[in-house]
């Protein structure tokens, strides 16, 4: 095996090997995990000077990134081991979109649960409910703060700043806040935004979610944004509420633990 040096780096010392990461995946992935990645630590993996690849660790536990170049592939499976054992990984996130990583894992005795479905748009022509023609859709403002806030509860975090930033969306009847939509764009996949919904408990099951979703996808086109969308796995609501949205799903996310022996 050839000697490596694992070392700490900032995460725009790596950037360019994460752009050839991303350019390795087969669909994108929503704001969920991204968070996740942007907020580890990272670490390039170097032959003395050339860079074999990198890896990001989430609160000293959690894999959520593990790259290593084509000319470097046959060291993948060492490197891997070499990676969950010198840092004590707990878990790994692996979307299934990320072939390498995925197969690494299966190579593992490893306990593999599922977190999440990561939705894409499928371009089909989703008729709007006309009786919701009259509800409205629009960014949030300060004045909507507190009634999201009531409504939502602990849905989301840092709700003034969200809508400072225009990542939040009311959704009206008259004076009455139904729901609220949430638009992050990403920061790792240029020209894409994750979207999604929360609808108050006491108007759910009417398609105000599905009217939420549906007037995001028409900002973010009109925006000149591609839409995606995430949610947990066993949300079977939302998965459904995102499907009659026009929204798919091919790419799970797989949360791996890693066993104790």
């Amino acid at each position: 095996m050839i000697q490596l040096l694992f070392k700490k780096c900032l995460i725009n010392e790596v950037q360019h090997l994460i752009q050839d990461y991303i350019h390795t995946l087969s669909s994108p992935f929503d704001s969920f995990l991204e968070e996740h990645i942007l907020t580890s630590t990272f670490y390039v993996i170097l032959d003395e000077l050339n860079e074999v690849g990198y890896y990001a660790i989430y609160q000293d536990q959690l894999l959520t990134q593990f790259y290593i170049q084509p000319s470097y592939l046959r060291h993948a499976q060492e490197l891997f081991r070499q990676v969950i054992e010198n840092h004590d990984v707990k878990s790994l996130f692996v979307p299934t979109c990320d072939e390498l990583f995925v197969s690494l894992a299966l190579d593992k005795d490893l306990h593999i649960t599922k977190q999440a479905y990561f939705f894409q748009d499928s371009h089909l022509n989703i008729p709007e409910n006309n009786s919701l023609k009259d509800d409205i859709v629009v960014p949030a403002t300060l004045d909507d703060l507190l009634p999201i806030q009531q409504m939502c509860g602990d849905f989301l975090d840092h709700y003034e700043k969200r809508i400072a930033n225009g990542e939040l969306f009311s959704y009206y009847r008259g004076s009455v806040l139904l729901g609220i939509g949430v638009l992050e764009k990403s920061k790792m996949f240029n020209g894409l935004a994750s979207i999604g919904m929360f609808t108050n408990e006491a108007y759910r099951k009417q398609g105000i979610g599905r009217t939420i979703i549906l007037n995001l996808k028409k900002w973010c086109y009109n925006h000149e944004l591609t839409p995606i969308c995430g949610c947990w796995y066993y949300n079977e609501a939302s998965k459904w509420t995102l499907e009659s949205a026009g929204m798919i799903t091919k790419t799970r996310l797989l949360n791996i633990k890693v066993k104790c022996t």
